[in-house]
């Protein structure tokens, strides 16, 4: 990557202890990295720690809708929900974005 390609990095968190992680390091990306796209695909057991515990970043949250409707759960207007987070996930590899599970 040159110095001068954006940073575009999707981290994977599909249990509440990869959440904790991928925030921690989606906050420390940011500091050093402001104009960085990130997004934080969250599923499993990951999207009912994600609803319980809201974070200052969550707007770069998307959580997977086949757990929220697999567990009778509803996201609130101020977090994204994708299809289903493998699909999201291998098309933004497709798209060039770097994957990192937390």
């Amino acid at each position: 990557m040159s110095a001068t390609a954006p940073v575009r990095l999707l981290i994977h968190a599909p249990t509440p202890g990869a959440l904790e992680r991928a925030r921690r390091n989606l906050a420390n990306l940011l500091k050093v990295a402001p104009d960085a796209e990130v997004e934080l695909v969250a599923n499993a057991t990951a999207v009912a720690a994600a609803l319980e515990h809201p974070h200052p970043l969550d707007a770069h949250l998307r959580l997977c809708r086949n757990t929220l409707e697999n567990n009778a759960l509803t996201a609130p207007p101020h977090i994204a929900a994708v299809p289903a987070a493998v699909l999201y996930i291998a098309q933004r590899q497709a798209q060039g974005w770097a994957y990192m599970r937390a």
